[in-house]
């Protein structure tokens, strides 16, 4: 049987314009065609390896069309997922508006003395105001509503830095030591507006530490949201600092931050340490473990206000014991970390929340389980959809962190749809 002889071309079906020929030209010429074993089967290898590659070009023209057409119904598009990495373009250093002097601290400068409390307080200010990025306009206060205009104004500097002059008010430390009100910085002198970032550490998610709370400014508007250490990219690129002019507090004041040592507390303790962590654990939300209010003699009360504060930020085994340790005390101290939540008076730090029913989540609801489930997606590691932190209202956001929990125990479909029910609630709150 003879092999009849294949010639290349291009058939009349397809576009006839002289781009698209030479296309599919390249591509057939392109494969590399091995021959071996009796001559007569080398035209029909060939006549094969021409039919593919021609069969390939088509497909690739049918995929482009359909791209060209539009997504798929049903399939979001990539560019439809909210950023958690959006382009932070910033100004120079200068003056805050109205005047003002500008430029790196001299050596014998005196900085503005402040505390860990208020840099969170002046950053949760931001945040509450919604305040919206931008690099050329100026927000009440005078400081300029960028990235490092946010921190210039957190670390109340005076002036507006920028991520290349911010370190000149700080001290490098190791992450390991970071606390609330320090700063991660990532500037890229080889191209300061590529990348260039900086955030204020607001504390732990977990007790593992890979994740923190971030406060920033970035498109649209300033946000406080968990946040991987040290950032969505370029993480390895982010250096730690701590401001040169940050203080301890007033001695004697009672609002100084040092932690008195763990024998001030447990069985036994009699003391005012044990007076003063009582208020701030109701302060935090744990009045309803104590009956008749916080006192000097260590009671399970403290216990049990001290363990539920400690399951808050999500530790675990000996890292929420119910004994304050330095890291319970810092958070307590500077008003940082997360709040007890909500339970039945009297009840116990490890009640499980029972799940309140679907209704409550749902558009144009607006109630305080909206608030916590969005609290424990959250602590979980699950709210990188939050702009600026989970409130009351339900929001698309809300779904779309529900769903990606949902996704992550291994269901998908109606299963997955990002309305919580009786088993994603129990999982979540487990």
């Amino acid at each position: 049987m003879t092999v009849p002889v294949f010639e290349e071309y291009e058939p009349a079906i397809d576009c006839t314009c002289a781009g698209c020929a030479v296309q599919r030209r390249t591509a057939a010429r392109a494969v590399a065609v091995r021959y071996g074993g009796h001559p007569a089967a080398h035209g029909a290898r060939r006549a094969l390896v021409l039919a593919t590659a021609a069969g390939v070009v088509l497909s690739c023209g049918a995929a482009g069309a359909a791209a060209a057409a539009g997504p798929t119904a049903g399939v979001p598009r990539a560019d439809e997922e909210p950023d958690p990495v959006p382009a932070t373009p910033q100004g120079a250093a200068g003056p805050l508006k109205g005047g003002g002097a500008s430029g790196p601290p001299s050596d014998n400068a005196v900085l503005a003395k402040t505390t860990r409390a208020e840099i969170i307080n002046r950053a949760k200010k931001w945040v509450a105001a919604k305040v919206p990025y931008s690099m050329e306009k100026y927000w009440s206060d005078g400081y300029r509503q960028d990235c490092s205009g946010y921190v210039s104004m957190a670390w109340n500097l005076g002036t507006n830095e920028w991520t290349g002059s911010l370190a000149n008010y700080a001290t490098r430390i190791a992450r390991a030591d970071l606390q609330p009100g320090d700063m991660l910085l990532f500037h890229n002198p080889a191209d300061p507006s590529k990348g260039s970032h900086v955030t204020i550490f607001g504390g732990w998610t977990d007790y593992r530490r890979t994740h923190y709370i971030a406060y920033e400014q970035a498109r649209p508007q300033t946000r406080k949201q968990s946040t991987p250490m040290a950032y969505w990219n370029n993480s390895d690129r982010y250096i730690a600092y701590r401001y040169k002019g940050l203080s301890a507090g007033n001695p004697g004041s009672g609002s100084g931050t040092a932690f008195p040592g763990a024998g001030q507390f447990g069985p036994g303790a009699n003391n005012a340490h044990v007076t003063r962590l009582g208020e701030m654990l109701v302060e935090r939300g744990g009045k309803r473990f104590y009956e008749i209010g916080p006192g000097p003699v260590w009671s399970a009360a403290d216990r049990r206000a001290t363990q539920a504060f400690q399951q808050a930020q999500g530790w675990k085994g000996a890292e929420a014991d119910g004994i304050p340790g330095p890291d319970t005390w810092r958070l307590l101290t500077t008003g940082t970390g997360r709040d007890i939540p909500p339970g039945a008076t009297g009840g116990s730090p490890n009640t499980s929340v029972a799940f309140p029913g679907r209704g409550y989540f749902q558009p144009g609801q607006s109630n305080s389980h909206v608030d916590r489930l969005g609290r424990q997606l959250v602590k979980k590691g699950y709210g990188k959809h939050y702009v600026s932190g989970p409130d009351p209202r339900w929001t698309e956001a809300d779904r779309r962190n529900v769903e990606a929990f949902q996704r992550a125990q291994g269901w998908r479909g109606s299963a997955a749809d990002g309305y919580p029910g009786p088993e994603t609630w129990r999982r979540l709150f487990a």
